[in-house]
């Protein structure tokens, strides 16, 4: 597969990403955060097992490893990320979540140790300036909230990492399908013993339209298909290239908001938008413009 067509596809995932706010948001009048989580992903690895049980049983030990790394980065991620939002705003979850385009490359060359080209690092300079400007964070007071969504972007920077290591050694469908269900396996206990730890006075679970709703989005579409193009696909590129193209997760977030619950973004946050793009572009096509100047000039 052609870089193009990965990043591309890494795209599609981000943008549908972007959906899983509202659906999420959506299904957290009906139940708590982390059981909701439980939820999401108990139904997702149910399908998997069902449908791919036999090729999963058939996992060696070390495909056994490699999805049970991921899977704590993962969910470590997950989890984090949505204890935070009990103490923080979603603003400045969306900045901080979006921050792991900026701790990605250093995660990278720490696992890897292999330079990133200057235009990568140009696009990641743009991208977080366009950022700041579109989420606006307000850290006059930091708190908890802010310290646990910071932890977990840096689980999401060692999650791409190692999806881009683990992954390489890839050759059959069924070796994707057993790193995927092995992700799923791992948050399960995760999201439950936390729900238990953290919402024990909270948890609560109306079996609404709006919540099966939530779970059939957020459990097939997004978790399911979206992590398996995912792990098909990201060894195609760069993990800094792909943190670069998923820090465009909050600004599709509020646009498909926006057609949901007619949030409306200000002009403000609508340049940062632009800007995000532009240093996602930078990263991608800078160099292809600075060989074409070279060109011309010679």
């Amino acid at each position: 597969m052609k870089s193009w067509s990965a990043e591309l596809l890494l795209g599609v995932v981000t943008i549908i990403w972007g959906a899983t706010f509202s659906f999420t948001k959506i299904g957290l009048e009906e139940t708590s955060p982390l059981f909701y989580l439980f939820l999401r992903f108990l139904l997702a690895i149910t399908i998997l097992i069902l449908i791919f049980g036999k090729q999963f049983f058939q996992i060696n030990r070390e495909k056994f490893f490699d999805g049970l790394v991921l899977g704590l980065f993962f969910g470590g991620g997950f989890v984090l990320q949505t204890l935070g939002l009990k103490f923080t705003s979603v603003t400045k979850s969306a900045f901080i979540t979006g921050m792991a385009v900026v701790i990605t490359p250093f995660v990278f060359w720490l696992i890897i140790r292999k330079p990133i080209k200057f235009w990568q690092k140009a696009g990641v300079g743009v991208a977080f300036f366009g950022l700041w400007l579109f989420a606006n964070p307000n850290f006059d007071n930091i708190n908890i909230g802010d310290i646990l969504t910071l932890l977990s972007t840096v689980f999401w920077g060692f999650y791409i990492t190692y999806m881009d290591i683990y992954t390489k050694k890839i050759r059959l469908f069924s070796e994707t399908i057993q790193l995927v269900i092995m992700q799923f396996i791992v948050v399960l206990p995760l999201s439950l013993f936390g729900a238990v730890i953290f919402e024990s006075n909270s948890i609560n679970l109306n079996f609404s339209k709006i919540l099966i709703y939530s779970l059939l989005f957020n459990g097939i579409v997004a978790s399911i298909f979206l992590t398996i193009i995912h792990t098909s696909v990201q060894k195609y590129t760069t993990p800094v290239k792909a943190a670069l193209i998923f820090s465009l997760e909050p600004v599709f977030a509020s646009l498909i908001a926006f057609f949901i619950f007619r949030e409306i973004l200000s002009a403000k946050e609508y340049l940062g938008a632009i800007i995000l793009f532009s240093g996602v572009v930078l990263s991608e096509a800078g160099e292809y413009i600075q060989k074409s100047i070279r060109k011309v000039r010679s």
